[in-house]
């Protein structure tokens, strides 16, 4: 079955961008033991992505050369004329995320649908009861301010199902989101 995952890394107290919406804090923390197969190991479950449009512009502002998910159809939630990456499956909406939600379950053929980046998009997916899960890895670090890990509440409790220890203090919390639906 397609579950819509929020994985995500979050300072300690709960930001997932800094005040400038940079994310070197997060960076320093790439070549931690067993981050990167970690990482892999959950891309290789994801068939379908949504991002809004700050985080694609963020990819975009990196300078790769390839597009990091190819073969990965991905959305791209936006009000604004943005520019496509050569060789990338990338879908732009305008549409709500109820509306688009159906059509990413499909194109995941049965994998999972990650959604990348703001919380912003993610409060969206929450309110229509679409959000699945949170992969939340938590970074030793305390940021004061920035991008909110998710600027809207859920119902019921959270149930955690994995803890997850890096090196250097890391951990990732996988929590099922009760269903709204």
């Amino acid at each position: 079955m397609t579950r819509t995952q929020y994985f995500v890394a979050a300072s300690i107290d709960g930001f997932i961008a800094d005040a400038d919406g940079g994310l070197q804090w997060l960076f320093q923390f790439n070549d931690v033991e067993g981050v990167e197969a970690h990482y892999k190991n959950f891309l290789a479950g994801v068939g379908a992505l949504a991002m809004g449009a700050a985080t694609y512009e963020f990819i975009l502002g990196e300078g790769l050369k390839e597009w990091p998910y190819v073969g990965i159809p991905t959305w791209v939630f936006t009000h604004r004329a943005l520019p496509g990456f050569p060789g990338a499956d990338i879908r732009f909406t305008t549409d709500d995320v109820g509306a688009v939600h159906e059509e990413m379950v499909r194109a995941a053929a049965g994998k999972h649908i990650w959604l990348v980046g703001g919380g912003n998009l993610v409060a969206q997916f929450a309110r229509r009861g679409l959000l699945d899960e949170i992969w939340l890895g938590v970074i030793p670090v305390v940021l004061g301010a920035g991008a909110p890990l998710l600027p809207a509440a859920l119902p019921g409790l959270l149930e955690l199902t994995t803890v997850t220890r890096f090196p250097r203090g890391m951990i990732e919390l996988r929590y099922t989101v009760p269903a709204a639906r």
